[in-house]
C-alpha cells in the first residue's frame, strides 16, 4: 500500500510541474497574439494600397502582362505551404498540410504537376518523414515573420513562374496557410497568387459618383512590372503573418487544454491517494485491533 502511495504522490508531482509549464506557455501565447494582430492590422493599409493600385492598371488598360494573363495550358503548378516551426499548437499545422493534400489532388485530378515550397520546420519535418520532394524551403521565424523572408519567398515563386516549362517553371502559384479569425477559430485557406485574377465589381456604382482618369507613365506594362513584385510580396508577407497569429491563437488554446487536463489528473491521483491512504490507515486500525484481541484471548487462556 505504501508503495502505491508514493506512486500517487510522483504522478501529482509530475501533472503539477505540467501544469506549470503549460500555463506559462498559455500566457506567453496570450501575450504574442495581440502584437500579432497589430501586426496585421498594420500591414492592412498598405496592402490594400497596393491592391488598388494593381487593380487600377490591371482594370483600366489593355495590356497583356504575364503575371495578370491566364496561360492557355497549366502544365505545372507551385503550392506555397506555411506551417509553423515549434509544436505544441494542436492541429495548427496538420490542417494546413491536409488543406496542401487536398489541393495537390485537385490539381493532379486536372492532369498538372505539382511542386512544393515549404515554410516551416513542421512542413518540412512532414515531407522528410514522407519522402516527399520540394523546390525550397524556409525554417526559422515563423511565430515572428520577418518581410525579407516574404521578399525571399516572392523572388523565387515570380522568378518559377517567369521560367518556361520545359526550364523547371510553373504556370499558376497557389498559397496554403491559416487564415486568422478569432481566438477561437484558424481557418486553413487556399489562395491562388499567380497568375492574377480581375474580377469585376458587383455593386452598382453610386450616379453620382465620379470615377477618377488613369494615365501611366511611361506605360502600363512598365507600371505592371514595377507593382506586381510588390503586390505579391505583401501578399506573401499577409500571409505569414496571418499564419503567425493564428499559430499563437492555436498554442494558447492548446495549453489551455493541457492545463485543464493536468488539472483533472492532480484531482483523479489525489482521491486515488487519498482513498489509497485511508484503506492504509483501516488497515493498520484492524490490525492494531486484532492484535489487542489476540492478547486479551491470550491473557484469559493464562
Amino acid at each position: 500500500m505504501g508503495a502505491q502511495l508514493r506512486v500517487y504522490r510522483q504522478k501529482i508531482k509530475s501533472a503539477q510541474t505540467t501544469k506549470k509549464i503549460t500555463r506559462a506557455m498559455e500566457l506567453i501565447s496570450a501575450s504574442r497574439i495581440y502584437k500579432a494582430q497589430q501586426r496585421v492590422a498594420a500591414s492592412a493599409p498598405y496592402s490594400r494600397a497596393v491592391t488598388r493600385a494593381v487593380s487600377a492598371v490591371a482594370t483600366f488598360s489593355n495590356v497583356d502582362h504575364p503575371l495578370t494573363t491566364e496561360p492557355a495550358r497549366i502544365d505545372r503548378a507551385a503550392v506555397v505551404i506555411f506551417t509553423s516551426d515549434r509544436g505544441l499548437a494542436g492541429a495548427f499545422s496538420s490542417n494546413v498540410l491536409k488543406e496542401a493534400d487536398q489541393l495537390a489532388n485537385l490539381l493532379e485530378s486536372q492532369g498538372k504537376e505539382v511542386v512544393y515550397y515549404l515554410v516551416g520546420r513542421k512542413a518540412v519535418a512532414s515531407f522528410n518523414f514522407r519522402r516527399r520532394e520540394s523546390v525550397k524551403q524556409w525554417i526559422g521565424g515563423s511565430d515572428l515573420p520577418q518581410f525579407d523572408t516574404a521578399k525571399e519567398i516572392a523572388d523565387a515563386v515570380v522568378a518559377a513562374f517567369n521560367t518556361d516549362y520545359a526550364d523547371g517553371g510553373v504556370d499558376e502559384i497557389h498559397l496554403v496557410s491559416n487564415r486568422f479569425i478569432s481566438m477561437i477559430a484558424q481557418v486553413p485557406e487556399v489562395v491562388r497568387l499567380l497568375p492574377l485574377e480581375v474580377v469585376e465589381g458587383v455593386e452598382t456604382p453610386d450616379p453620382s459618383e465620379v470615377f477618377p482618369l488613369y494615365e501611366f507613365e511611361p506605360d502600363a506594362i512598365k507600371v505592371l512590372d514595377a507593382l506586381l513584385p510588390v503586390y505579391i510580396e505583401s501578399r506573401i508577407f499577409n500571409a505569414m503573418l496571418q499564419s503567425a497569429a493564428s499559430e499563437h491563437a492555436a498554442r494558447q488554446k492548446a495549453m489551455k487544454s493541457a492545463t485543464d487536463n493536468a488539472d483533472k489528473l492532480i484531482k483523479n491521483y489525489t482521491r486515488l491517494s487519498n482513498a489509497a491512504r485511508q484503506s492504509e490507515i483501516t488497515q493498520q486500525i484492524s490490525e492494531i485491533v486484532g492484535g489487542a484481541d489476540a492478547l486479551s484471548v491470550a491473557d484469559d487462556q493464562d
